[in-house]
């Protein structure tokens, strides 16, 4: 009996196991599809076959092609925090915080599903959608947060005075994601040049 046990746990967690590895390829490969074609191109069956599952492994995990997407959304909020946003809870004085955040950027977008989130904000700029409420949401906490970092550099000194904070934030971050995008492919000049971008903006008194 405690064998036959062992073993239908060990099948559990295989499955388990399995389930996981899955639901991870496809969400990878739907972050990688809307990265080069967008939301309304994306089709599921290429989706399923370049994470090598079928359309029906992909339909078994998600109901439908917006429960998909809205997956994968939080699964590129949720690694772009982990590698770049992870910022935020170090102890970095304003200034440099902002500065690592760019340079952390660059560095995220070297992968191909970092184009994602630009792809679905020019998509749904003008559109209600669950998706696009998903996407306006997320940019408004990495606003804020950009937002709270300005404030608190301007209250120390190291950011010169200017626009409202919530203008540039917004600037700061279409900046860092226009520099990073436009240098694709050349690895260490796109972390030196949003560096300096970030810089740039945030004092430009500053140079490095």
């Amino acid at each position: 009996m405690p064998e036959q046990t062992a073993r239908r746990s060990r099948a559990r967690v295989t499955q388990s196991d399995r389930r996981a590895r899955s639901r991870a390829a496809l969400l990878e490969a739907t972050a990688r599809g809307i990265s080069r074609v967008g939301y309304g191109h994306l089709v599921l069956e290429e989706v399923a076959a370049a994470a090598g599952y079928t359309r029906g492994a992909l339909y078994h995990q998600f109901r439908d092609k917006d429960a998909l997407v809205l997956t994968t959304l939080e699964w590129v909020h949720d690694t772009w925090y982990a590698e770049v946003g992870s910022v935020f809870d170090e102890d970095l004085a304003p200034v440099e915080a902002l500065v690592e955040l760019a340079r952390r950027h660059a560095v995220y977008c070297r992968r191909d599903i970092a184009r994602m989130m630009v792809a679905l904000r020019v998509e749904f700029s003008a559109r209600e959608h669950p998706v696009g409420d998903a996407v306006r949401a997320h940019t408004r906490e990495l606003l804020e947060r950009v937002g709270r970092l300005i404030v608190a550099g301007r209250r120390d000194g190291s950011i010169a005075p200017g626009p409202p904070a919530t203008v540039l934030a917004k600037a700061f971050m279409s900046a860092v994601e226009g520099v990073v995008i436009a240098l694709a492919g050349r690895i260490g000049d796109d972390e030196q040049l949003a560096r300096r971008v970030a810089l740039a903006l945030l004092s430009p008194a500053r140079q490095g």
